[in-house]
């Protein structure tokens, strides 16, 4: 009788370690199912604010005019904030986010077809995302940023 008792301990230690185990792996694959969703809002406001910025240029382009767009923005991504930038080199112009209130890590990154000198940044609140493009000469200025308050 005496060795029936270890056997029923050794059982339920071992049962509760593969439970603990399972546990930890099915919080980590939600936690990673989450992630994937945040990215992928991301990148669904990066493109629509990519559309918005290659309408604008090419709206300048054929009228010759400065064009201001207000775009209405998420406040948040599942519940966490994001940030969003626009960049250019003597190449290539795009928009890169991330989640976060501070621009560290790039999770995205989407390049506007078209050279314009580029830049801004928002970061995500309640309110507008302004898109303001000028043609001076033959560059294209396309100035990304927080909605003024007036």
């Amino acid at each position: 009788m005496p060795s029936i008792i270890p056997s029923y301990i050794y059982s339920f230690l071992a049962l509760s370690i593969v439970g603990t185990l399972l546990i930890c792996t099915f919080s980590l694959f939600s936690v990673s199912l989450k992630q994937d969703v945040e990215i992928e809002q991301l990148k669904n406001v990066l493109e629509h604010l990519a559309a918005e910025s290659c309408e604008i240029i090419s709206t300048t382009q054929t009228n010759n005019s400065t064009v201001t767009v207000r775009i209405p923005m998420p406040s948040c991504l599942s519940e966490k904030q994001y940030w969003i930038q626009l960049k250019s080199d003597a190449l290539k112009t795009w928009l890169e986010g991330g989640i976060g209130n501070t621009p560290t890590q790039t999770n995205y990154k989407i390049f506007i077809p078209g050279m314009a000198n580029a830049s801004g940044l928002y970061f995500s609140s309640y309110g507008l995302a302004e898109l303001e493009c000028q043609l001076q000469g033959n560059i294209v200025y396309l100035n990304l940023s927080q909605e003024s308050q007036a």
